[in-house]
């Protein structure tokens, strides 16, 4: 018989988000080359697609917030991002008060940038200071913020997969700015094609990770990384290909209400074994959110939810 979850507040999860309803949601051609979970919708409009994202996103932030996560809804009815409903990638906030912008590989993503949501943090958190790390593009240099980076908020280590999408110069910049420790390992899949982003490959929660570890092709850097967590007092949750094929690394821990939840996929969800669900369920209350369509972009829950770990005004 399951535990029930501890009513506990962590440092490490949010209890607000910040996501971005799409109007014209597509799956981007920019990004087709080394995002290889993404895939064409069948029998469906663009229009229907479009329609159908919006309606996903919607649903799940009332899900979020009946589970008491406040969240910050903006809308996007710009033709040219077709990926804005992955906004954790361009930007990203610390306690503290800090935010970091981030440069983008492909073109149309660097257009979901926003003033307008830098701003709302601004009046509605307290911010010291803004980051903005975008200007390394011209140089070909990239961070696509907490998809390329996975961050233990308590232990202070960035954790990252290496790919186009991760510069080493830019998260060396951005661990030395933000007190992370940089924790780099080349991962990959069944046909050996690198992991485009960090946050498909694991999830790290207060109590419990869950990670892709057979795609680390170093075994000692895949045996320290293990250790890491384990040091920290964390269980391990080991996720096989076919899971994270099934987006179940791309899970968030939140700080609900009465406890913290872990939002992920329904798909996800599904892909998960018993025994996998009943260490998850030993200290978070796991929220499936339904999002087909959004997953056809090669991005799931993770990916829609830039967590906002700053202090209200």
């Amino acid at each position: 018989m399951n535990q029930p979850a501890r009513k506990m507040r962590s440092a490490h999860c949010p209890s607000a988000v910040l996501m971005i309803r799409p109007h014209h949601f597509y799956v981007n051609p920019q990004t087709r080359k080394d995002n290889v979970f993404q895939r064409d919708p069948v029998g469906m409009s663009p229009e229907q697609v479009s329609a159908s994202a919006r309606r996903e996103l919607s649903t799940a932030a009332k899900k979020l917030e009946a589970a008491g996560i406040h969240v910050h809804i903006f809308e996007d009815e710009g033709t040219e991002t077709p990926d804005s409903v992955f906004p954790n990638n361009w930007f990203s906030t610390h306690a503290g008060g800090h935010i970091a912008i981030y440069p983008m590989l492909a073109k149309a993503r660097r257009e979901e940038r926003r003033a307008d949501v830098i701003e709302m943090l601004k009046t509605k958190y307290r911010v010291q200071d803004v980051i903005d790390y975008s200007g390394l593009e011209p140089d070909g240099l990239f961070l696509e913020g907490t998809g390329a980076m996975v961050l233990d908020h308590i232990d202070r280590v960035a954790y990252a997969a290496k790919s186009k999408r991760t510069d080493p110069i830019a998260l060396e910049r951005f661990c030395t700015h933000f007190n992370f420790e940089p924790i780099v390992f080349r991962a990959a899949d069944a046909n050996d094609v690198p992991i485009y982003h960090t946050n498909v490959l694991m999830c790290i929660a207060t109590s419990f990770v869950m990670i892709g570890l057979d795609m680390i092709s170093d075994q000692e850097r895949r045996r320290e990384i293990v250790e890491r967590f384990e040091s920290s007092g964390r269980e391990v949750i080991a996720l096989d290909d076919a899971q994270i094929g099934n987006f179940a690394g791309n899970a968030i821990e939140l700080q609900g209400a009465q406890q913290r939840i872990l939002a992920i996929s329904s798909r996800a969800l599904q892909a998960l074994r018993k025994d996998q669900i009943d260490i998850i369920e030993q200290s978070a209350q796991i929220l499936p959110l339904d999002i087909p369509t959004i997953e056809l972009s090669g991005g799931s829950v993770r990916c829609t939810l830039a967590g906002i770990h700053l202090s209200p005004r």
